[in-house]
């Protein structure tokens, strides 16, 4: 099978843990023997993953500079995903015993430029602060800010994905048996201008939604959307909870999970299912489980 595996933020850094380069290898160099698993179980593999934090702390630093000489977000994306795939493209490689090509893509994704998210930032970029601390950055800074659990972050726009223009490259490097690391941090958000050129524009694209998209655009067996929660769960939190093994796109899209939560994961999963691709959400070590349905939550057509 094909399999486009999309990683949690956990698998780059746990809550609480120092944004450092050590913690993000540590947690990386788990993954890919997780990952390594699935490919020697026989799977072609496509991974995507986060950035969260690593993109807002590029903009942290880029605030120590004039205003006009900081990047922007696009290019912060582009930045990231560079440096993530370079970690999680080593390790991988050390993981399988440097026995399959494996290689990093920076991957434009084209967004709309009416799409309502640039009126209304949701996307949570950078660390977390206590509501003061928020309040006086988005100040100083020209934020905007929301509650993130207990805490306090940045948000920005998150359109929606609509096409993968590099998809074409993908399809290349897949024929070649090449392991691809790619659309990290949902993908660099570019428009298309009326003369058919391109240009990258302020925001981060929902990493699960790109996620969906490349699998179906590059016609995938299996989407698996992979974090630190072992599967969906009805009344999650309460006495009554309990895990739900498969569900249908339809009933995946009947429940109602909050955005900050499983909710961005089960609409992804969803979307692809309805496209009749098996979707699997669950914890990183479970990843080949998931595909044999004894673990996580399996999204069917």
């Amino acid at each position: 099978m094909l399999v486009v595996a999309a990683l949690g933020g956990n698998a780059l850094l746990r809550r609480g843990e120092p944004l450092t380069a050590e913690a993000q290898r540590a947690n990386v160099k788990i993954a890919a023997h997780a990952l390594a698993d699935v490919i020697r179980a026989g799977h072609k593999l496509v991974i995507t993953h986060g950035n969260g934090p690593q993109v807002g702390l590029l903009a942290l630093q880029g605030a120590a500079y004039k205003p006009d000489e900081a990047y922007p977000l696009d290019v912060l994306g582009a930045e990231t995903e560079g440096m993530i795939g370079y970690i999680i493209e080593q390790e991988l490689e050390n993981a399988l015993g440097h026995d399959r090509p494996v290689a990093t893509l920076l991957t434009q994704v084209l967004v709309d430029k009416d799409d309502p998210a640039f009126r209304k930032p949701t996307k949570f970029v950078g660390p977390v602060y206590e509501k003061a601390e928020a309040e006086a950055r988005a100040e100083s800074g020209g934020w905007q800010i929301a509650q993130d659990g207990d805490k306090w972050r940045r948000v920005v726009p998150s359109p929606k994905p609509l096409e993968i223009p590099d998809a074409r490259v993908l399809k290349l490097l897949l024929d070649q048996d090449v392991i691809v690391i790619c659309a990290g941090g949902g993908g660099i958000p570019i428009l298309r201008r009326d003369d058919g050129s391109m240009v990258g524009v302020e925001a981060v694209i929902d990493k699960d939604a790109a996620s969906a998209l490349l699998a179906r655009e590059l016609g995938a067996d299996a989407l698996l959307l992979l974090t630190d929660v072992d599967a969906i769960y009805r009344d999650f939190g309460k006495d009554s909870a309990a895990p739900l093994p498969q569900l249908t796109a339809a009933e995946a899209q009947a429940l109602d999970l909050p955005a900050g939560s499983m909710g961005p994961k089960l609409e992804a999963a969803a979307a692809f299912a309805a496209s009749g691709g098996l979707s699997g959400i669950g914890r990183l070590e479970d990843a080949v489980a998931i595909l044999e349905g004894s673990a996580g939550t399996r999204v069917v057509s």
